[in-house]
């Protein structure tokens, strides 16, 4: 069976709700390889309750997200750190 996959884009929507930025637009760091890019970059599964971003250098999990209809669960224990870009202040 070939795996079925979209990239990081699609945790846009998702994580928006979470987050009053951009998450796709934020560098995260892998636990597993140290590689470093853009979430959107990420090889994102979407065919099960909830979405699992992979890294596509090594294939690590890098987050989960997982919407009920009342709540999230958002779980990042294999991104390092993630960076994003701020807007000017005011």
């Amino acid at each position: 069976m070939t795996d079925v996959w979209v990239d990081g884009n699609e945790l846009a929507g998702p994580l928006r709700e979470l987050f009053a930025i951009d998450v796709t637009v934020a560098r995260g760091r892998c636990v597993g390889c140290g590689r470093e890019g853009m979430v959107a970059e990420a090889v994102v599964f979407d065919r099960a309750p909830g979405l699992v971003a992979r890294c596509p250098g090594c294939d690590s999990v890098l987050l989960r997200v997982v919407r009920g209809p009342d709540r999230a669960w958002l779980d990042l224990r294999g991104v390092t750190c993630l960076e994003f870009a701020l807007p000017d202040a005011p």
